[in-house]
């Protein structure tokens, strides 16, 4: 009987352990949008992320809960073995391909697979190589982080400066940047393309006031439809974080002259 009795607690304990290696997180939401001059809608989202760590590997899975069964959104798998981190992306993601003037891929592409990182002395760098040949080298030098992949020729590049936060991406010769900075409690965010936001505290809310420079057509390319032009428009959000764990919040949105009313929670 002491036997049986050892042998059930060892399971148990054995069991615990699994359990205790497994985290859940996940969010919630039920929105509702006047749209407008248009029809109404209400939307509903829910989303899972299981995380699996026995030693030093992670198996990352994300869920879509909406829908009458469970849609795989993430796989992700991650080991370490001494200086080298293994990373495997194992869900292939079926991208939109339609000609409906958001800039869409005209062919799926395979976006699964495995990446090698190799963090050894060579100054503060890091090495990387995925499966499609491309190698990154990433390092901070001087409180300014640095990235640059070699086969698709793009270098980005990150740093806080005297309490402005700027970050700068080339991609093979097309530059974008923004720049986010607060000044009196209020967080202010600038970027390339013009759009500019600001967001701060209101009688215990946080009223985020942004607006979205126009957007000229993006001409088809070879590998992606062309994406429509976009007037300017101004948005106005207003949230709360309620004792209850969850947010409410409404955004108005001069695009459509439309109010979005949405409860959320994150767990």
């Amino acid at each position: 009987m002491r036997k049986l009795i050892a042998l059930f607690t060892i399971a148990m304990l054995t069991s615990m352990s699994a359990i205790a290696s497994v985290a859940l997180s996940g969010s919630a939401s039920v929105s509702y949008d006047d749209n407008g001059a248009s029809a109404s809608a209400t939307t509903y989202d829910a989303d899972l992320t299981i995380t699996g760590t026995a030693g030093d590997s992670t198996l990352t899975s994300s869920y879509d809960m909406v829908g009458a069964s469970p849609i795989t959104t993430a796989v992700d798998l991650s080991t370490t073995i001494g200086p080298i981190t293994v990373t495997a992306d194992m869900h292939q993601i079926d991208e939109s391909n339609l000609d409906d003037g958001d800039g869409d891929p005209k062919t799926d592409t395979d976006d699964t697979g495995v990446a090698i990182s190799l963090d050894v002395p060579i100054g503060d760098a890091t090495i990387g190589l995925d499966n499609s040949g491309d190698v990154t080298v990433s390092g901070t030098f001087s409180g300014v982080t640095i990235s640059y992949t070699v086969d698709d020729n793009e270098v980005t590049g990150s740093a806080d400066i005297a309490g402005i936060d700027v970050s700068i991406t080339n991609d093979d010769g097309d530059t974008s940047w923004s720049v986010g900075t607060t000044v009196s409690d209020v967080a202010l965010t600038l970027d390339s393309e013009q759009d500019v936001s600001a967001a701060f505290g209101l009688s215990g809310n946080t009223m985020t006031v942004s607006h979205i420079s126009e957007r000229a057509v993006v001409a088809e390319t070879t590998t992606h439809y062309s994406k429509a032009a976009a007037d300017a428009y101004t948005t106005v959000a207003i949230s709360r974080s309620l004792t209850s764990g969850a947010t409410l919040a409404a955004t108005y949105s001069t695009s459509d002259d439309s109010l979005t009313l949405k409860a959320s929670v994150a767990f």
